[in-house]
């Protein structure tokens, strides 16, 4: 109960730093990407990358599906040309605008059940955690789907 407790505190740390990054935090933002971190002494010293592509639906995203156990640490970098911004579907996990060649901050997954997520801007890029593959929009006619 006590790390669950921990686990969900951290993660809404988490989510309130990489929110409150000021500035104009559109496309034409000039902050630097925070560098990932490896973790400490404590729980899982890995941090899994996930790498945008820039290709359309499931292949916007490497790996995907993503195994991550609960707390471990998960990076997004930009490998595209244009800015991307990851969401979780359920909504309780978020990067900020991730520039082209960027990284996200480092963000601890609370669970490690399945997950799926996709890019706020493009929402045809789609990805999961743990064996959930998440599905493209339907009619999506963007570049990204």
């Amino acid at each position: 109960m006590y790390k669950a407790a921990l686990s969900a505190l951290a993660l809404a740390a988490v989510l309130v730093v990489a929110n409150c990054g000021g500035g104009s935090g559109g496309y034409g933002s000039s902050s630097t990407p925070t560098a990932p971190s490896t973790g400490g002494s404590g729980g899982s010293a890995t941090t899994v990358t996930i790498s945008i592509t820039g290709q359309s639906g499931k292949l916007a995203f490497n790996p995907n599906p993503a195994t991550v156990a609960a707390g471990q640490l998960v990076v997004f970098k930009n490998n595209d040309t244009v800015p991307h911004h990851v969401i979780l579907d359920d909504g309780t996990l978020q990067t900020a605008d991730i520039p082209p060649g960027g990284t996200s901050a480092a963000v601890a997954m609370g669970t490690s059940g399945s997950k799926t997520y996709h890019c706020l801007i493009h929402p045809g890029m789609v990805g999961g955690f743990n064996g959930s593959e998440a599905q493209e929009p339907p009619n999506c006619n963007t570049a990204y789907c």
